[in-house]
C-alpha cells in the first residue's frame, strides 16, 4: 500500500483516505495507471500523435472557432494562472488535444486538456472549474519538449479530473 493513503477507520474494508496532496500523488479521484506505457502514442507512420501546432505546416483554426493563444487561463477562483502561448493537436483525430500555457511568474509551460477549459472568445480568457490558480504551478510536466507519453498524459488528466474533489476542500464535504 502506498504512503499517500491509508485506511479511514482500522475496520476491514474502511473507505481509503489520503495522507499527502492527492492530487499530486495521483490517489483516488487523482489517480491513474501506474503501468501506463511512458512512450508517446504513435501514429500509422509512427509519429508522436499529438504535438504542438506551431511545430506543423498546414494546420490552423477555423475562422468561427476561437483561437485562444493569447487568451488568459483563470482557475475556479479567479487567479490567473498564465496565458496560452500554444495548442497542441492529435494527428490521428484532427482536434485540438491541450492548451499550452506560459505560467505567470516565469514558472515555465504546463498543459490544460481541453476538456477541461471553457473558452470565453469575448472575454479573451480561458476558465478551468477543477482547479484554482495556484494548483496550475503542480500540473505533472512532461519531460521531453514538444512530447508528451501516455504515462504523462494519463497523469496531466488525472490532476485535473481529481481537483474537482480535490482543490476545494469543501468538494470532500457530504452534501447533506
Amino acid at each position: 500500500m502506498s504512503d499517500a493513503i491509508r485506511p479511514s477507520s482500522p475496520h476491514p474494508g474502511s473507505p481509503m483516505e489520503p495522507t499527502g496532496d492527492p492530487m499530486k500523488d495521483g490517489v483516488g479521484a487523482a489517480s491513474w495507471a501506474t503501468d501506463r506505457a511512458d512512450r508517446p502514442d504513435l501514429t500509422h507512420d509512427g509519429r508522436p500523435r499529438v504535438q504542438p501546432m506551431s511545430g506543423l505546416t498546414g494546420w490552423s483554426i477555423e475562422g468561427k472557432s476561437p483561437d485562444p493563444r493569447g487568451m488568459t487561463v483563470l482557475g475556479d477562483d479567479g487567479v490567473a494562472a498564465g496565458v496560452v502561448t500554444d495548442l497542441w493537436v492529435d494527428l490521428a483525430e484532427p482536434q485540438i488535444r491541450y492548451l499550452e500555457v506560459a505560467l505567470s511568474e516565469g514558472e515555465g509551460t504546463i498543459l490544460l486538456p481541453i476538456g477541461y477549459a471553457k473558452i470565453h472568445r469575448s472575454r479573451g480568457e480561458v476558465r478551468v472549474k477543477s482547479i484554482h490558480g495556484k494548483h496550475f504551478v503542480d500540473v505533472p510536466r512532461p519531460k521531453t519538449a514538444g512530447q508528451i507519453t501516455l504515462l504523462e498524459e494519463d497523469r496531466v488528466v488525472a490532476y485535473y479530473a481529481g481537483g474537482y474533489r480535490y482543490a476545494e476542500p469543501s468538494r470532500n464535504e457530504p452534501l447533506f
